[in-house]
This record gives C-alpha cells, sequence and structure tokens, in this order.
C-alpha cells in the first residue's frame, strides 16, 4: 500500500489537527498566516503530498462543523472522514478548549458588537432543503455530546447573552423607544440563572420579551441544551418568551429565534433525570 493511500495513524492525525489549530486561532484573531507554508511543513513530517494534505483539511473542517466549532472557511468542509480523525480533534479541544475560548476574534469590518443583530428564519421555516450531510453532523454531536458541552461553555454563553442585551437595545432605540431600551435587563448576570430567560425586554409596542440565548462558534443546526426550568417557562409564558439562537459566533454573529412549542422546531432528547428517595 502506497503512502497516498494507506489510513492516515493517529500520530499523523494529531500532527494534522495540531497544524490546522494553529491556522484557525489565528484566522479568528484575524493575524496572518501561509496555508502553502503550512502545508509543506507538514509535508516533511507525515510525508503525504500536498493535495492529499489539503483535503485532510478539509475533513477537519467537516469534523468541526459536526461539533459545532468555528472552522477556516477556507478549507470548505468535505464529509467523507474516518472516525479517527473525529477522535484526534476531540483529544485537542479536551486539551486545550479554554485556549480555544479565550482566543481572540476579529469581526467582519463595519460589524459594531452593539448593532442589530441580523434575524433569519429557523432552519425548519427555511426555503432551503436540509443539506445532504446533515445526518451525519448530527451523528457525530450526539455521540460527542455537543449540546452538553456548549451549555457548559460558560465563555461563549455569556458573550452570546450581552451580544443579545445589546441587539433588543438598539432594535428599541431604532424604534424609537429609548425609554424602553433603558429598561431592558440582563436577568441571568444580575440575578443568575434560575429565572428560565436570559433578558427581560419589550417590543416597539412595549410587550414583554423574555429571551433564553443559546449561543454557538458553529452552524445554525448545532444542538443545544435547554433545561426543564426554561422549558416549563416557554410553556407558562408562550405569549412572552422566546428562545434567541446565535450562531457563527466568533465570526459574522447571525441569529433566528424560536417560539414556543419548541416541540414544532426541535427534537427534544430527554439527556438527564433528576433522582430522589421515595
Amino acid at each position: 500500500m502506497t503512502v497516498a493511500h494507506r489510513p492516515w495513524t493517529d500520530a499523523e492525525n494529531d500532527l494534522i489537527v495540531a497544524d490546522y489549530f494553529a491556522m484557525l486561532i489565528a484566522d479568528l484573531a484575524g493575524r496572518p498566516y501561509n496555508k502553502k507554508e503550512h502545508n509543506r511543513q507538514l509535508q516533511n513530517r507525515v510525508h503525504r503530498s500536498p493535495g492529499s494534505i489539503e483535503y485532510k483539511h478539509r475533513n477537519i473542517s467537516a469534523v468541526l462543523k459536526g461539533l459545532g466549532e468555528s472552522w477556516i472557511s477556507g478549507y470548505r468542509p468535505a464529509f467523507n472522514f474516518q472516525m479517527s480523525l473525529v477522535r484526534a480533534v476531540v483529544r485537542w479541544l479536551h486539551r486545550n478548549s479554554e485556549d480555544l475560548a479565550r482566543a481572540p476574534f476579529r469581526r467582519p469590518t463595519g460589524v459594531e458588537d452593539r448593532a442589530v443583530l441580523p434575524i433569519g428564519p429557523p432552519p425548519t421555516l427555511s426555503n432551503e432543503p436540509p443539506p445532504d450531510e446533515l445526518q451525519k453532523m448530527l451523528e457525530i454531536a450526539h455521540k460527542f455530546d455537543v449540546a452538553k458541552k456548549e451549555e457548559r461553555n460558560r465563555i461563549l454563553g455569556r458573550a452570546g447573552e450581552e451580544r443579545a442585551l445589546f441587539h433588543e437595545r438598539a432594535t428599541l432605540m431604532e424604534a424609537g423607544r429609548r425609554d424602553l431600551a433603558k429598561r431592558v435587563k440582563w436577568v441571568a448576570d444580575e440575578e443568575g440563572d434560575g429565572a428560565g430567560y436570559d433578558i427581560a425586554s419589550f417590543s416597539p409596542e412595549g410587550r414583554n420579551r423574555l429571551i433564553e440565548v443559546k449561543t454557538t462558534n458553529g452552524w445554525e443546526r448545532t444542538p443545544f441544551h435547554i433545561t426543564r426550568n426554561e422549558l416549563t417557562v416557554a410553556d407558562q409564558r408562550a405569549t412572552e418568551w422566546c428562545l434567541l439562537r446565535l450562531w457563527n459566533f466568533s465570526r459574522e454573529p447571525r441569529a433566528f429565534e424560536l417560539r414556543p412549542p419548541l416541540k414544532a422546531h426541535v427534537l427534544l432528547i430527554a439527556t438527564s433525570f433528576e433522582a430522589s428517595f421515595h
């Protein structure tokens, strides 16, 4: 079997994954890097062709998409990867997740953090058909519990809530409701997570908006975690409550809203139960 056709070893996968993340962190921070030079240096370490390395980088982009992470846009995801590559990416994330979470990221030119967010339709209401790779992406997400990982990422979650706060204020200011904009409250920051929503805001007409924010650096179909309390508040205050899903957050944040009943949009899977003694 030639080098070009033999399977990549775990050691080789670890090398190319580390190289990819070095480029990704530079990319997110807006620092220059040279893909061709990275490729050239890897050739001497894994003894693979430039084309093989390039394609493996595209495979890593696909894995990161399934895991709900950012990826390098210049490496278009290629989805015919082996599970050994997924494990290599997960190994890197386990060792370096805090560094990645704290990595600086750039905003596209002209985009202000305090501006109104672009709100689009949920994936379930989009006119576009589900992507061909959806099932494979969801299998990776469930296998490696992406939703729980997202829930544990406090840095990302807090940044998303703050961005939603600015969005609500900017929306009301644009509608001429400065009075309401001053009353928008970051409930999760001031009172903790027990309310069942993160932001207390208003519509321009003065109706209550109770906003639960879920943030991901990944694509719009990345699974997320939701608590029983949040679901209860969504049911009890269905006309006021909404879930604001922020995605592509580290690049150019985009968003959509889901309104109760959530079962009309997402499949709710019970992942844990509270056990009490008889």
